[in-house]
């Protein structure tokens, strides 16, 4: 749901029997601008008929990884075996708090179900979830446990020289907590899920929950092979280039074989599916319309979290009710937007700016 929308849900909360002109007057936006949000909040069953009785609570669900990220980079060449004057980073990660984060800073309401420890860095994402209105109430807190943590070392070129992956928390979520979520996931207008959740856990939401729209994050080659018994389960996949030729078994060379690849995976029942090509592009299908979009140049600072951007740029554009074209340039929109930053998450990352940046992406051929 967008700022708006939620905005016009409150004023509907308060006077159900609002007119439409008092609406617009009330917002400082046309009629006609009232009736189209008045319209999609029907649509997306948030308000029902006449007098706008509304439904309380309306909120987007994801399920993933939660972690913190410390990066060492050397002023001068790296040197082995000794210690290097440099600077040290540490922010929040981790690919299911990262999507949710950019989706509470696009205005969607999110419960994020994720798995963290009692120590320090557990209150800091507990924290700054407060901070930014991200619901975590249902997240898992484990006593005495380490919060899943990536240590990365860049060389002088800010190449990767060594990290180590320490996110064995991961594991603690069981299908037993997951069970205990039931209304959560049940309620939600869809669900986000990424594959830092164990294979049992990813096969038992799959499952068990038919009804619900699931989008997912494969995050990695590896790890995206974790669902690969169970991926026609899900409604939107977004695997890149290799990603889905390990999962499809398809080799990828030019976008006929994308579009083989799409009509493999909706032949198991996926309904979405994006390609992300990195800078050339996205290739998107839902069965019935396929495409190809190149992206304008950007000026890349920072390619990390671009993927996480790319998918709550999607959510927003199936909250609003967008075909798959338009979701898919939101998409790109959003990870334009992370691109442009150092910090994983764009801390300007917002839907009056995703909304300018799809207008220079729709001059784009």
């Amino acid at each position: 749901m967008t700022n708006r929308e939620q905005e016009i849900l409150e004023i509907l909360k308060q006077n159900p029997l609002i007119s439409q002109n008092e609406l617009a007057d009330q917002l400082g936006i046309t009629r006609s601008s009232a009736a189209v949000h008045i319209t999609n909040l029907m649509k997306k069953g948030h308000i029902m008929g006449k007098g706008y009785i509304v439904r309380d609570g309306a909120y987007v669900c994801v399920i993933g990884g939660s972690n913190i990220d410390i990066q060492g980079v050397p002023n001068n060449t790296l040197i082995f075996h000794d210690s290097n004057i440099g600077v040290v980073k540490s922010t929040l990660g981790g690919v299911g708090r990262n999507i949710a984060e950019n989706m509470v800073k696009l205005g969607l309401k999110t419960k994020l179900i994720s798995v963290i420890g009692d120590d320090l860095y557990g209150q800091k994402i507990l924290e700054e979830a407060r901070q930014i209105g991200l619901d975590m109430q249902d997240t898992l807190v484990l006593k005495g446990e380490q919060t899943s943590t990536y240590l990365s070392i860049l060389d002088e070129t800010k190449d990767m020289a060594v990290a180590i992956s320490h996110m064995e928390i991961c594991d603690r979520m069981t299908v037993e907590f997951i069970k205990s979520k039931k209304h959560i996931i049940e309620n939600a207008e869809f669900c986000v899920i990424d594959t830092n959740l164990s294979p049992d856990v990813l096969k038992y939401i799959l499952t068990t929950y038919k009804e619900q729209k699931f989008l997912l994050d494969t995050v990695s080659t590896a790890k995206a092979m974790k669902i690969k018994e169970v991926i026609g389960l899900c409604h939107t996949i977004k695997p890149n280039l290799i990603e889905a030729q390990s999962l499809s078994g398809i080799e990828i060379k030019d976008e006929k074989d994308m579009l083989r690849a799409a009509t493999y995976f909706h032949g198991l029942g996926v309904s979405n599916v994006f390609i992300s090509m990195g800078k050339a592009g996205v290739f998107y299908s839902d069965g019935k319309v396929s495409g190809m979009k190149k992206p304008p140049k950007v000026k890349v600072v920072s390619a990390t979290g671009a993927g996480d951007a790319f998918l709550a740029g999607i959510a927003l554009g199936y909250a609003q009710g967008e075909d798959i074209k338009t979701a898919t340039l939101m998409g790109m929109a959003a990870s334009f937007i992370a691109l442009e930053h150092e910090d994983t998450i764009n801390p300007y990352m917002s839907e009056e700016l995703l909304l300018e940046k799809l207008k220079e992406i729709n001059h784009v051929k």
